[in-house]
Formats: C-alpha cells, structure tokens, sequence
C-alpha cells in the first residue's frame, strides 16, 4: 500500500511540476541551445527497479559526444567538456529536471536509490542488490548524506538502508532536506576533485568475489 501511495504521489506531483515549471524549461531549452551545438536532452540508458532498463533524461550540459572525449564517464570539478550553461544547470541540479517525465512514465520516482548504469549492476553483490528493489529516484537518503563527496562504499549501504527502512514520512524527510543540499550546494563532487562511475575498487572487488 505505501509504494502504491508513493507512485501516485509521484505522478500527481510530478504532472503539477511539468505544468508549473514549463516556462522555467523552455528557457533552460533556448539557452543550451544558443550555447553549443549539440541536442537538448541527454539521453542515457540506465538501470531502473529490479534492473530493468530505461532510458533517463537530463538536460544537456557537455559539448556534444563528451563520453567519447576526455575522462569519459568520469567527471571532473573544471571538466573542459562542461558548457557555459551547464555549469550553471549542473551547480543547481536543474539538469536533472526532465527526470520528472521519468517519474511520470512510472520509471522513476522522487526519492530512491539514483539510477545505476546498466554494466554497474552485474558487479552488484546480494545485500547491493536490494537497491534495486525500488524505484530509482531523483534524490535520495545518499544524496542528502554526502552526494558525490561519498565513495561507492559509503553510497551503497545508505541506499540498501533506505530501502530496508522505507516510508513516506522519510521519503518527506529526505525531500525536504533535498533543497538544503542544493541551496549550499553540497557534495557535488568527490574529495578528489573527480567523480567516479560504479568505483575501480568496488568492480575490482566484485571479480574477486566472482573469481572465489
């Protein structure tokens, strides 16, 4: 009953979002536009409830073809590849925003485990996997407890406890707090100054434990 209540809220909520943040969207859609060549919308497969496939959409914010450029999937705090614009759309998350057509679609939700890559999961271990038991989300009880400024094995555990302990009044906790995080712009990138995919270490542990 409360993942039903969970999903309605999230469609209902996300469909009031979709139409009150319209203007806000075309203008974020006109001004990646005028910055650089390249689509709108970034489009990337990823892992959704209980790994199946879907694909997320974010606004673009590197030049075109940046996973073929530079550090690839990796991110670096004064990565070349990042446009004007989205420097700006990354700082406030707002290229995160057409997720709410995720959510409306029912692949996505506003708070849970962020969406994995779809290669990630396969080094996932049993207790790993049990973040794929929900929905991903748009935030999450991770994401309001470090964000990228946490490793891979700080992040796993945070969201394999949020499914264990899931209910509404903590998805509205970690909401709330959400808007914090983004307003002092929290954890937006690793200590080192580069944020990782799944981990090297954490991949590098699963074949040993897939070899033993």
């Amino acid at each position: 009953m409360k993942l039903l209540i969970k999903s309605i809220l999230d469609v209902a909520l996300g469909l009031i979002l979709l139409i009150a943040l319209s203007p806000l969207l075309s203008l974020i859609a006109i001004a990646i536009k005028l910055d650089s060549k390249g689509p709108i919308i970034f489009k990337q497969l990823r892992a959704g409830k209980n790994g199946q496939p879907f694909r997320i959409y974010k606004f673009r914010t590197m030049v075109d073809n940046a996973v073929n450029m530079g550090l690839g999937l990796r991110l670096a705090q004064n990565d070349s590849r990042i446009t004007t614009v989205g420097h700006f759309l990354r700082n406030w998350s707002l290229d995160e925003l057409p997720q709410i057509i995720n959510i409306i679609r029912g692949e996505m939700s506003f708070v849970g485990p962020r969406p994995a890559m779809c290669d990630q999961i396969e080094y996932y271990d049993n207790v790993q996997r049990k973040r794929l038991l929900m929905k991903p989300g748009i935030t999450g009880w991770a994401q309001v407890n470090g964000r990228n400024s946490l490793t891979w094995e700080e992040r796993m555990p945070l969201d394999v406890w949020y499914v264990n302990n899931f209910s509404l009044m903590l998805d509205f906790k970690i909401f709330a707090k959400t808007f914090t995080v983004l307003l002092f712009k929290k954890g937006l990138y690793a200590k080192t100054g580069i944020n990782e995919g799944y981990g090297p270490s954490l991949i590098s542990k699963a074949k040993s434990r897939q070899l033993s």
